[in-house]
């Protein structure tokens, strides 16, 4: 019984972000068929001539930086542990990315790490795992919430706070409770045994890295010759991966997710819908 119930919800799980996958391919068509207004002549001039050595560098570069303070971030975390090398962790990140595409709700991103360490220490690294990508999501649902007030989206803003608020008193209520031997309670206190300097530099490093990857989204529209204001851009971007990121999706066709979301937001902002495809994906 208990093993039917976990296959259907399995089965739930995959038929809810099939239907999200398939809903964000089907918004994507119905808005460029019925978009009209691109001059492709003109559109390739434009990309002739703004999409220059230096430019392209430049996107290069900051795709580069992402990925590296994503290494340090990890490189940090882990040597609590065990010091590791730059080189050392650029492995060990890149090959929990690639197990992660490759698997069910990303999981394989924590057994790709998880590799390369004695199997005692398998919970250790799965734990620095999640502080490594739940310090990513805070800045994520900060940012993007105030991306969604400076975007005047006051109800999905107000919405999400009190969900935020919701949550904060479930787990101050619950933080007793055992669910498989683990605790709310006890995981603040491994949180906690983390030093100090540690949860800073991560910090630190996830917040570059937000900003590394919001700008390059913004430098790219520049570069397709869109005119939109600094702070209406990043805002945008920064709802645009918070709410992208929040809707269940298959890891390896996430860029559709994003690419339909980008599309409503930066459409009422009068962004070209081919532009804003061709950038996100």
């Amino acid at each position: 019984m208990i093993l039917l119930s976990s296959k259907v919800k399995q089965f739930l799980v995959f038929s809810i972000k099939l239907l999200v996958v398939v809903g964000a391919f089907y918004f994507i068509y119905n808005q460029l068929s019925k978009n009209t207004k691109i001059n492709w002549d003109s559109f390739y001039n434009l990309l002739n001539a703004k999409a220059t050595l230096s430019s392209i560098l430049f996107i290069l570069s900051l795709s580069f930086l992402n990925r590296f303070f994503e290494i340090l971030k990890w490189q940090n975390l882990v040597s609590i542990i065990k010091p590791i090398s730059i080189f050392e962790a650029t492995k060990q990140v890149l090959a929990a990315l690639t197990a992660g595409i490759f698997t069910p709700n990303g999981v394989g991103e924590y057994a790709g790490k998880a590799l390369y360490y004695p199997k005692e220490a398998t919970k250790n690294i799965i734990f620095l795992n999640l502080i490594c990508n739940g310090i990513q999501m805070i800045i994520t649902i900060f940012f993007g919430t105030l991306g969604l007030f400076v975007l005047k989206f006051y109800k999905i803003g107000f919405f999400i706070l009190a969900i935020i608020l919701v949550f904060f008193v479930i787990i101050v209520l619950f933080k007793k409770i055992k669910i498989k031997g683990y605790s709310i309670q006890k995981l603040v206190i491994a949180i906690n045994e983390i030093p100090k300097k540690v949860h800073q530099k991560n910090i630190i490093l996830g917040l570059l890295r937000y900003l590394i990857f919001t700008h390059q989204f913004y430098f790219l529209f520049l570069i397709f010759g869109v005119n939109v204001p600094y702070y209406l851009m990043i805002a945008s971007k920064s709802c645009i991966y918070f709410l992208s990121s929040s809707l269940p999706s298959f890891q390896f066709l996430d860029f559709a997710v994003k690419g339909s979301v980008a599309v409503y937001y930066l459409g009422l902002l009068g962004v070209n819908e081919y532009i804003v495809i061709i950038v996100t994906t």
